[in-house]
């Protein structure tokens, strides 16, 4: 059974199309919401989402979606992403061979520039060499090895990065099909800046300063 677990804060405007990208093939949909001002609770019940609502962090959510769902595999996944066709069954392939595993997809953003294309290129390097995807590609892992690593910790940032640097590069495998990222974020921060900046937090959370010293650091 495959629970997508996706943690929320006012994402009216891109949770319909990643709900879609799913097109019903997950078990259950978990919408881990910080309590959202924009109709986003509504919106994500309407479209059969089960919704569980925390103000919290992003780690925080995503932990307590992760602990609401009733799957032996989750998918964690951004409210601004949406899969491409076909990775339900690159995930059925890996749920059906590889329990000691973890996989994610290829980061793809909404963008036509060409540093979007060399972003993409940075982030496939960074995901393949040193085992750290980025949140924005998902992560599918079994329940078990979710909890043999220690599960979700609630941080304030990074919370995605943390679980795949517990995980291991052995214990990760990249699948081909695209997870598109709205590129308005991106945009908004800098795509390079962005990048860099969170490079930077997990170097310093791996000198194990406090989250919130790293959350502010992040921005």
């Amino acid at each position: 059974m495959l629970s997508v677990v996706i943690p929320t804060l006012n994402a009216a405007t891109t949770l319909p199309a990643a709900l879609a990208a799913l097109d019903g093939a997950a078990d259950e949909v978990i919408v881990a919401d910080a309590d959202s001002t924009d109709g986003t609770v509504a919106l994500a019940r309407r479209l059969g989402a089960r919704v569980v609502i925390l103000r919290g962090g992003h780690g925080a959510r995503l932990a307590a979606g992760c602990a609401a769902a009733t799957g032996d595999w989750l998918l964690l996944l951004r409210a601004d992403t949406r899969l491409a066709a076909g990775w339900e069954n690159a995930a059925a392939r890996v749920m059906a061979g590889s329990p000691n595993r973890a996989a994610y997809f290829r980061f793809a953003l909404e963008a036509g520039e060409p540093r979007a294309r060399r972003l993409e290129r940075f982030l496939a390097w960074r995901s393949s060499r040193f085992g750290l995807p980025a949140a924005e590609q998902g992560l599918l892992i079994s329940r078990a090895l979710l909890d043999e690593v220690g599960g979700v910790r609630p941080l304030p940032v990074l919370t995605e990065l943390d679980l795949a640097r517990r995980l291991g590069r052995q214990r990760l495998a990249g699948l081909p099909i695209p997870a598109t990222t709205a590129a308005v974020t991106w945009r908004r921060d800098g795509t390079w800046r962005r990048g860099i900046r969170e490079l930077g937090c997990l170097a310093v959370h791996c000198l194990r300063l406090p989250p919130a010293a790293i959350a502010r650091l992040h921005g």
